[in-house]
């Protein structure tokens, strides 16, 4: 089958996550050029915020790249961007505020986070399994293949939706500090939620891409039963 009314949604998905990256890119370069009202750069932000919750271990590190931001949690570390360890824009602090927001989930053991790393593992595993049997299901005609790829492929979608309250709950606690500690002003909060809610949209849009194709697949087995 070379097309199935679920890739109608398929492609309106990938295009939301294509516009979603242009707007990450466009917002993180439109707010590196804004200055932070308290002047701080993204590792003084880190540093900071890590410290007043307890997290003094938990070092912070520069790493090459653009956006290449993250909270390693094997090695409870926040690794920044150049641009964001060493800048002092509303983007830096946004970013440096998000990737600390990781770093507290874990020392909470917040639910959704917990969740999401017993999962890595398997989903590692089965991420890259599952399209060989999608694949062996379609060509070969079997029901079993394809019906075993679909439950390899689930564990994936279930990892990015797992993602989605993770993410969002890192930026709403970005949000939170950067005012109540006074590392950007009220008047500064459009910027912030500019740069992080662009970055949000990149998963909600990667999630809904590997929904609807798990929905599709589902779909196909079930009619082929019929059949």
């Amino acid at each position: 089958m070379l097309f199935h009314p679920m890739d109608i949604l398929v492609f309106i998905a990938f295009g939301i996550s294509i516009w979603a990256q242009f707007r990450v890119k466009g917002n993180f370069a439109k707010y590196s050029d804004v200055i932070a009202s308290s002047h701080l750069t993204g590792a003084e932000v880190a540093r900071r915020i890590l410290d007043q919750n307890g997290l003094y271990d938990v070092p912070v590190e520069p790493v090459h790249g653009q956006l290449t931001d993250h909270y390693d949690p094997i090695h409870r570390v926040v690794r920044l961007s150049e641009p964001v360890y060493y800048g002092n824009s509303i983007a830096a602090v946004s970013v440096a505020a998000h990737e600390c927001g990781h770093a507290i989930q874990h020392k909470e053991r917040y639910g959704a986070l917990v969740l999401r790393h017993k999962m890595f593992p398997v989903v590692n595993l089965t991420s890259g399994i599952a399209p060989i049997l999608l694949i062996a299901g379609f060509l070969l005609q079997s029901l079993n293949l394809l019906g075993l790829g679909i439950i390899f492929f689930s564990a994936a979608v279930a990892f990015q939706l797992i993602t989605l309250p993770v993410e969002f709950n890192a930026s709403s606690r970005a949000k939170a500090i950067l005012v109540s500690n006074g590392f950007i002003r009220n008047e500064e909060e459009h910027g912030v939620n500019k740069v992080l809610n662009a970055a949000a949209l990149t998963y909600v849009a990667a999630a809904l891409i590997s929904l609807f194709e798990l929905l599709k697949f589902v779909m196909i087995f079930f009619q082929s039963q019929e059949e």
